[in-house]
């Protein structure tokens, strides 16, 4: 067993062949989120590589789905000397990050006052900062990979926070960080008020640099210091979101590097397992994972 900071709750379980600790990190109010690690055959200290998926919420239900069902990515990680854990945080805030403004700690009564709740991505910097205290991680060489609203999750945590080597975003789905305003295929939820974007078509980064507010997103962009490869899927509904975030962060001269695949499925680089049980996975996809863990190798 590899030690933690004192107080951690670690419970460790086999899935299926694989050890799989899981280990509640503290985030920024005190509240915990779990995060389900696996390691490398060895005593380390380990690179790892922290992964992220979609939207938060449903915590230990979300792990024990995503480790039955998704752990193809975890097992190249492990093979190619990586440490590797997928990461759980709070539900995202419609309009959060826009709204909210930057988050402000102050104290009151001998305890931390805050501005506003934490929010998703935050809860990754905390993640981020955990491993870093463990013995068995290599706290220099710790790697982002996030899909989709997790891959926009990477890209407003290195605006304001430089301790990741470095970041992949597939597929980042970064309307809210480019401060874009949907068109009418979005519409407004009746009952809850609250906007539907499941089917907002920005598949041309002409159409998206019209809708965004370059000013705010420059500013955002400003900040990154992290190496990031931003990876595209060719016929998705927002692949002109994916395209434009690369190419304003290399008009500002970021580390940054584009690829883009033209796969079926929304988060490529996370195979699934078919009915049959065995992962589905192709050549394509195989070719995508390879290019990830080269960049990673190259940047870890």
């Amino acid at each position: 067993m590899f030690d933690v900071p004192e107080d951690t709750i670690v419970r460790t379980e086999r899935i299926g062949d694989a050890e799989v600790h899981f280990v509640y990190v503290e985030t920024w109010d005190g509240l915990y989120a779990p995060m389900a690690l696996r390691l490398p055959p060895g005593e380390g200290p380990f690179p790892i590589i922290l992964l992220g998926s979609g939207n938060g919420g449903d915590a230990m239900r979300w792990h024990r789905n995503v480790l039955a069902e998704r752990s193809y990515i975890l097992d190249a990680l492990i093979e190619a000397g990586y440490a590797c854990a997928w990461l759980r945080y709070r539900t995202e805030v419609e309009l959060g990050y826009n709204d909210g403004g930057s988050l402000v700690r102050d104290m009151r009564q001998g305890r931390e006052m805050f501005s506003r709740s934490p929010l998703e991505y935050e809860d990754e910097i905390a993640a981020i900062d955990f491993v870093k205290q463990l013995d068995i991680v290599d706290a220099d060489r710790v790697g982002l990979v996030g899909v989709s609203h997790a891959g926009e999750m990477i890209l407003k945590l290195t605006s304001e926070y430089h301790g990741a080597a470095v970041g992949v975003c597939c597929e980042p789905a970064s309307h809210e960080y480019l401060a874009l305003t949907p068109d009418d295929t979005a519409f407004v939820n009746e009952e809850t008020q609250m906007r539907n974007i499941e089917d907002m078509q920005m598949a041309e980064t002409e159409k998206v640099r019209r809708r965004i507010d370059i000013d705010v997103a420059a500013k955002r962009i400003a900040g990154i210091e992290t190496p990031l490869l931003i990876m595209g899927r060719d016929d998705d509904h927002l692949q002109g979101i994916f395209r434009t975030t690369y190419e304003l962060l290399e008009e500002a001269g970021k580390d940054v590097e584009w690829v883009s695949y033209d796969h079926p499925l929304h988060g490529y680089i996370y195979p699934e397992r078919g009915a049959d049980g065995a992962y589905a996975v192709d050549d394509m996809q195989r070719d995508a994972i390879a290019h990830v863990i080269a960049y990673l190798d190259r940047h870890m």
